[in-house]
């Protein structure tokens, strides 16, 4: 079982849109209303998914030929990271965030930001990134973290 991060192409739309989704119902729960998760999946339906493979870097960990997760990146705005549930705490999403990191370096980035939510604020804390503030998108709480490299 070896896990390979690519660039996403249109035919992954379905199954990132799937992994998003199954996060946010299962990991986020915790922290949003069931009201507010209902809200974002709307924005990553497979329809939205095909609009941001086409203003973003997108990428996507695939295990056993299924994509587990995906992250993207928008100039030096990491965005969009969800990791199956399954599969969270195993060194997926570490290792995306490295791939992210690195296309950062390429295109010669020097500070990434990230929009986290209340959930993953420790993850991003555990790869070096520091709470700058925090903000309210409507009812949703974002932590803004960043990390220069």
């Amino acid at each position: 079982m070896t896990l390979h991060i690519r660039p996403a192409t249109p035919a992954d739309a379905t199954a990132i849109s799937a992994v998003i989704i199954q996060s946010l119902q299962q990991s986020n729960a915790a922290d949003y209303s069931a009201a507010l998760i209902a809200q974002v999946e709307q924005s990553f339906t497979p329809e939205r998914i095909l609009a941001l493979l086409e203003q973003r870097q997108v990428l996507v960990a695939v295990l056993d030929q299924q994509v587990v997760a995906t992250a993207s990146l928008q100039g030096n705005v990491v965005r969009s990271v969800f990791v199956v549930p399954g599969l969270q705490g195993t060194g997926v999403g570490r290792a995306l965030m490295q791939a992210i990191e690195d296309l950062a370096r390429q295109t010669g980035q020097a500070l990434l930001r990230v929009p986290s939510s209340i959930t993953a604020e420790a993850f991003y804390a555990r790869l070096g990134y520091a709470k700058v503030r925090e903000v309210m998108e409507g009812e949703e709480r974002i932590i803004v973290m960043e990390r220069v490299f």
